[in-house]
């Protein structure tokens, strides 16, 4: 690869953010980081023109976007997908199911290890979330009823034991079996999140004891206090925010969560115990209307609109039409947070939940270059993704 210097930007780095300086990548990797301008011989030259340089967003947590969903089971929606992310400053993004037959499950991660051998010009596909099938009833949300079950070890051990590209899955701890199938992915170094759950404290507490780390999209579809006989107890919204163990997800949309909540889980938990997330289904960078969530042929039909996708009698919400760059505008200008912070939150602390910021989620000497250029706005104007630039506007 040709060597590639980034100049005349605001450089933000783990330390601090560099008013004027200059990022060097040459063969993909970050070769240097320094304040003013270097001299490098035979690179490439992109002007920042006083943007901001940053790390590339990693959305740990994504069903779609550009009229595609991960369960339409293609490898053109997985590609489809991961250049409409691109777009708008993800480098990373770890493809999501919903709940589904087995046969599903099955494809999807058959899907996705034929793509991850395939040149994709976006978004670089990390491994494969499983969203259920084993939830709540009650917090399903917009999951299809006919497919939440409880843990079935036949099932989801298979799927473990068969598929190196799964990375993470989402349960509902309280169910029964779930501390065993959280046991089985620890083992395995899979993520276990807990999700769509009405499990109390002490459930969270045993789920925590069993390899479960992470609340998948904080507030949406879980227990917050909860009222039995007279006496209050702490569901997972509060158990969460008081275990320090506890990653949290946020779809930090503007409309999901308002800035009150924003700021509380902020406060509480800060910049490193928080990933954010688009939770976007295929809606994502398309105009609004009519859509379907999940498998085009027979997912649930949705009305995108006023930023957010909706069932049709507009009762509730039915899902996120977020990209990346809205994740960091709204944490920066709806919750008041430090540009910095913002981006480390959409890139620094969902790589170290994933496992690989030892290689990507920072601008750091010696590890991928995968770069966003945006503005004051978070307009992004440039993708690079390991040192090839897959989005330039």
């Amino acid at each position: 690869m040709q060597k590639l210097k980034i100049h005349n930007g605001r450089v933000i780095t783990p330390a601090r953010v560099i008013p004027v300086g200059t990022v060097v990548v040459d063969d993909g990797i970050i070769m240097a980081i320094a304040e003013g301008d270097l001299d490098v011989e035979g690179a490439e030259v992109i002007d920042a023109a006083r943007q901001y340089i940053a790390p590339g967003f990693i959305d740990i947590h994504v069903h779609g976007g550009g009229g595609y969903d991960f369960m339409d089971e293609t490898e053109e929606a997985f590609i489809k997908i991961a250049e409409t992310h691109a777009m708008f400053g993800t480098t990373s993004m770890v493809p999501t199911t919903m709940s589904a037959t087995r046969e599903a499950m099955v494809k999807a991660m058959e899907v996705f290890e034929r793509v991850r051998s395939l040149p994709v010009m976006g978004s670089r596909l990390l491994g494969v979330h499983i969203e259920g099938p084993y939830f709540s009833m009650n917090q399903r949300g917009a999951q299809d009823p006919k497919h939440i079950r409880n843990p079935d070890p036949g099932e989801y051990q298979e799927i473990i034991d068969h598929y190196k590209g799964l990375v993470r899955w989402s349960v509902a701890p309280e169910l029964p079996g779930a501390l065993e199938m959280g046991r089985a992915l620890r083992k395995k170094g899979v993520l276990a999140a807990i999700a769509h759950t009405d499990a109390l404290y002490d459930d969270v507490v045993k789920a925590v004891e069993c390899g479960f780390s992470l609340a998948t999209h904080l507030y949406s579809c879980m227990s917050g206090v909860t009222r039995k006989n007279a006496f209050r107890y702490a569901g997972v919204i509060e158990s969460a925010l008081l275990m320090d163990e506890m990653d949290v997800e946020l779809i930090c949309d503007g409309i999901h969560l308002p800035a009150p909540l924003l700021k509380l889980v902020y406060k509480i938990k800060g910049p490193s115990r928080i990933a954010l997330i688009t939770d976007a289904m295929r809606g994502a960078a398309m105009p609004e209307g009519e859509s379907v969530l999940g498998n085009l042929k027979d997912g649930l039909k949705v009305i995108i609109e006023d930023g957010v996708a909706k069932l049709p009698d507009r009762s509730a919400f039915a899902g996120s039409v977020a990209t990346a760059d809205r994740l960091v505008r709204t944490m920066h200008q709806l919750a008041e947070v430090p540009m910095h912070e913002a981006v480390y939150m959409a890139s620094t602390t969902p790589a170290r939940i994933m496992g690989v910021d030892h290689y990507t989620g920072s601008l750091e000497e010696g590890k991928d270059a995968d770069i966003v250029i945006f503005d004051n706005d978070v307009n992004v104007s440039h993708t690079i993704v390991k040192g090839v630039s897959v989005f330039k506007r």
